[in-house]
């Protein structure tokens, strides 16, 4: 069977624009300059300031529920590094799928009294009592990417990220706008909230039949025999949706193999989803820019030190969603191939 690479590796490397980490800190540099606070941020200025004076260097901690060399954690990871070098925040990054381990390393940066926490939530209920905990603490805590739900009731400052149920939404609608009559949901990671949240919305996008399947990502083999045998089963499927890059490499592999007419879209960009797309075995991409992700919670952890400010106002800081077509995949591809989108 074709792996991943073989099937989305047509990739060239394009020509590099200016950074984008300078032009998000010079933007955060002119929200701090302009910023103005309440007495409710004040007050919580006051807290976190009991971890770390403002005048030492920020200390924050990034524990995603990634897992190590995955494609998009790294963009994510590389977000949160620059922020910290543009800002002189001290940025210090962990990960670990399993809820529970993650769970853990919330613990340890609460004890080692970090300034400022940032955090993925694919399962908030396993991660509740470490964030409060930390919460409590007096560390003020942002979460990224899934959670938004819970972000507020849990004592985050914000959560920054994509709403799921939005960029489902999106994603139906496009396959609707594409004339599609029938969607396949491939649901590859049981129990994390935001993917059940994505199909829920490409539902409501797409209007009409929708059918979810699940498939388990540390088996690749069986993810590509599940697809191959849903559009087999029921030919009226002309759509699938991976929430992933490696699902959809093999979604587009199963439909080859089972001479299916359905087409593939996907969520998040890499380079080979940027191949895909230039060949046309992918039609477009929901990317959450999660570069973002990284970037932007450093940003203002710093800003809420140093200037008690707080964004959002009590919604959401969105990073997307961005759908990437063939007409736009060259501009942004280049950004994929520096590790920024």
């Amino acid at each position: 069977m074709a792996s991943t690479k073989s099937v989305l590796s047509r990739s060239s490397r394009p020509t590099r624009f200016p950074r984008l980490t300078r032009l998000l800190a010079l933007a955060a540099g002119g929200l701090l300059l302009a910023a103005c606070s309440g007495p409710g941020g004040e007050q919580k200025g006051e807290e976190a300031a009991q971890n770390q004076p403002a005048d030492g260097a920020l200390r924050v901690a990034v524990i995603s529920h990634g897992t190590a060399g995955d494609a998009f954690w790294n963009v994510v990871k590389n977000g949160a590094e620059a922020a910290g070098r543009d800002l002189g925040v001290q940025v210090e990054y962990n990960s670990d799928g399993d809820p529970g381990n993650q769970a853990k390393l919330i613990d340890n940066a609460v004890a080692q009294d970090v300034g400022g926490l940032v955090v993925s939530m694919a399962n908030p209920t396993a991660l509740r009592t470490s964030i409060q905990n930390a919460v409590n603490a007096g560390i003020p805590v942002i979460t990224i990417n899934s959670g938004d739900e819970q972000s507020a009731e849990f004592g985050a400052l914000t959560h920054v990220g994509q709403n799921e149920t939005i960029a489902g939404e999106n994603a139906g609608s496009k396959f609707k706008e594409l004339g599609k009559s029938k969607l396949l949901c491939v649901i590859h990671e049981a129990g994390n909230i935001g993917q059940n949240q994505r199909c829920d919305g490409a539902r409501e996008g797409f209007g009409s039949d929708v059918q979810t399947l699940q498939v388990d990502i540390n088996n690749p083999a069986d993810v590509e025999s599940r697809i191959r045998g849903a559009v087999q089963t029921d030919p009226a499927i002309d759509a699938v949706l991976a929430l992933n890059s490696q699902v959809a490499a093999r979604a587009v592999t199963a439909i080859q193999a089972a001479g299916s007419a359905a087409e593939v879209a996907t969520f998040d960009l890499n380079s080979d989803v940027v191949a895909a797309i230039k060949s046309g075995d992918v039609l477009f991409a929901v990317d959450q820019q999660q570069y973002l992700q990284g970037y932007l919670p450093v940003s203002l952890l710093k800003l809420y030190r140093d200037n008690a400010n707080v964004v959002g106002g009590g919604k959401p800081v969105l990073t997307g969603p961005d759908l990437v077509e063939k007409d736009d995949v060259d501009r942004i591809g280049q950004f994929v191939e520096r590790g920024t989108r």
